[in-house]
């Protein structure tokens, strides 16, 4: 009966985290700039990490696979938003400024302006 549980546990946990992923690439395809892209796949690809890191633990069980799963997921919790930050202030220090009033990236709709 226990494993029945943590079977579907870690099956709506794994799905989660897909889905986490999935609405991560979605809005880095339809946000309207480089900023908001990046906050947005940086915090779905957080949270889609964890999901789906936890729901291969509880696959695992308590072995020495949940164990390097743990330090993987670990690896790329510390890993990921530094890159974001990274990435954002490179953008930044290179000319790239946030848009506080506008909403887009379109060339031509800033020329109308």
């Amino acid at each position: 009966m226990i494993d029945l549980v943590l079977d579907i546990l870690s099956w709506i946990l794994l799905v989660l985290g897909g889905m986490c992923v999935l609405i991560g690439g979605i809005g880095g395809l339809r946000l309207p700039n480089f900023y908001t892209r990046i906050h947005a796949a940086s915090l779905t690809d957080t949270m889609g990490t964890i999901l789906i890191f936890v729901g291969m633990m509880l696959q695992a069980g308590l072995s020495l696979a949940a164990l390097k799963l743990f330090a993987i997921m670990l690896f790329l919790l510390l890993t990921g938003p530094t890159a974001t930050y990274a990435l954002a202030n490179a953008a930044l220090l290179s000319g790239l400024k946030p848009d506080a009033g506008s909403a887009s990236d379109d060339p031509k709709e800033k020329e109308s302006q």
